[in-house]
């Protein structure tokens, strides 16, 4: 009975969410797409060409710690928040090998990769096939990394064996496959067994799938296997270091790569996680907040990412009152969900797919005057038919452009609010010259997006999705 009234409520729940809705950019609850990697190697899209925002949430224990009510809680969250991708990791960091999952099962049987446990991977599929019904796609670590580095479970033999029964379990599925898992190859044999995993994957789902690297960080996927054939987009991982760490710096290393592949931030700083928690002396008390997490996700965005992940401390260990925390995390995971940052990620899904973002390339030459390094540091990208500029201001300071970036004759220029995804119309010009732009407010937390469009594209106001 407690469970029919249970079940009950979380039906009614994704009703609500229809009826209100909050689900951002496609209709509410569609089928999550197949994806590809665009003709110039710069995004991903559908697979009928659309461009594809990755808006990912790391939600690592997932799999193993949530019961399936629990993840319908979350999954239903995430989709109505703007998120298109939910990063999990099957073999789990945190005991994954051997606690149980909440209804009793491990993973692999006596910790042998070529013997998955059935019940185990029915429950992973219910997760999977629940996140699909609600148009999120799982970009899926087979493994944390931990598993193939120091007390390694895994051998090039039967790494290959896991990742074909893994390929041929999801080849139907909306996957995304993350190899890695917070580590980095420093040997032959490490390399050899993310190399023959990968194979293995792609014997078994035909290669249907995309596939990455997730690194440890800071660090980049390209520094290992940006030549592998197995590798379709790059991943790296800006990490929890220090405040003001320019995450573009990463995309921009990328972007610069030939052959070009897509590239975007996979573990950025969290929101609610201590500042430099691994450095000595670490302030518990000091941890990034929303405005932390917005940096980070536009700075690297505007330097020619095609997407980003967020993550927060409570949430990816799925924290609860009676569970020992990781890394001082203090809320629990379903209180975490609402924390302000997340509802400021679905903003930038929406800035972005408000026009034709898969035409932007980054240009930081179209900024004459503007600061040039620190946390106040002004990034900027145009679109390559001149029909929109997207310029951060990270601390609200001016800064200078000259506007015929917009080939059109009429010129629109609107302020885009990222805290509260509202923008406001600043002025409509005809004059092509140099304009210097003074955000409506400025300082820590007051960041601010100019928008500059070709007046006659008719595009809707920044973050209006027609």
């Amino acid at each position: 009975m407690r469970q029919n009234v249970k079940h009950a409520m979380l039906k009614n729940r994704t009703l609500f969410l229809v009826a209100v809705g909050l689900i951002v950019g496609s209709p509410a609850f569609a089928q999550a797409p197949a994806l590809q990697v665009s003709e110039n190697g710069r995004f991903l899209v559908q697979e009928d060409g659309t461009p594809f925002f990755w808006l990912g949430d790391t939600a690592w224990e997932l799999f193993h710690r949530l019961d399936r009510d629990e993840a319908d809680r979350y999954l239903e969250d995430r989709a109505a928040k703007g998120f298109t991708v939910i990063q999990a990791v099957v073999l789990a960091e945190l005991g994954g090998l051997d606690d149980p999952n909440p209804y009793g099962h491990t993973p692999l049987l006596k910790n042998d990769p070529t013997k998955p446990n059935e019940p185990y991977f029915e429950h992973v599929d219910y997760i999977v096939d629940r996140a699909e019904s609600l148009g999120l796609v799982v970009g899926m670590l087979p493994t944390w990394g931990r598993y193939w580095k120091r007390k390694s479970i895994f051998t090039p033999e039967n790494a290959r064996i896991y990742g074909r029964f893994l390929g041929q379990r999801y080849k139907g599925k909306p996957v995304v496959w993350i190899l890695g898992g917070d580590q980095n190859p420093d040997t032959d044999r490490e390399r050899d067994i993310i190399e023959a995993m990968a194979q293995g994957i792609k014997q078994g789902d035909g290669g249907r799938h995309l596939m990455t690297f997730h690194p440890r960080g800071p660090g980049l996927s390209s520094d290992y296997f940006h030549q592998a054939e197995w590798l379709d987009f790059n991943m790296f991982q800006s990490s929890h270091a220090a405040r003001d760490h320019d995450t573009g710096l990463f995309a921009e290393h990328d972007y610069g790569l030939t052959p070009a592949k897509p590239t975007l931030d996979g573990e950025p700083r969290y929101e609610a996680i201590p500042v430099g928690f691994y450095n000595a002396g670490a302030d518990r008390d000091l941890r990034f907040d929303d405005y932390d997490v917005r940096q980070a996700a536009y700075w690297s965005l505007l330097a020619g990412a095609c997407g980003h992940t967020y993550g927060n401390n409570n949430v990816w260990q799925m924290w609860q009152p009676g569970r020992k925390p990781v890394i001082w995390a203090s809320t629990p995971w379903y209180e975490a969900l609402d924390h302000p940052g997340a509802t400021q990620m679905g903003y930038i899904r929406r800035l972005f797919e408000s026009r034709p973002f898969d035409k932007l390339v980054p240009d930081q030459s179209i900024l004459l005057d503007a600061p040039r390094h620190g946390g106040a540091k002004v990034r900027a990208a145009r679109a390559t038919d001149g029909s929109f500029v997207f310029i951060y201001s990270p601390r609200g300071e001016p800064f200078t452009v000259r506007v015929n970036v917009i080939r059109s004759h009429r010129i629109r220029q609107c302020w885009f609010d990222p805290r509260t995804g509202k923008a406001r119309e600043l002025h409509t010009t005809d004059t092509p010259g140099f304009q210097t732009f003074v955000p409506p407010t400025s300082g820590r937390g007051c960041d601010w997006i100019l928008v500059l469009d070709d007046a006659t594209a008719e595009f809707p106001l920044p973050g209006q999705v027609k």
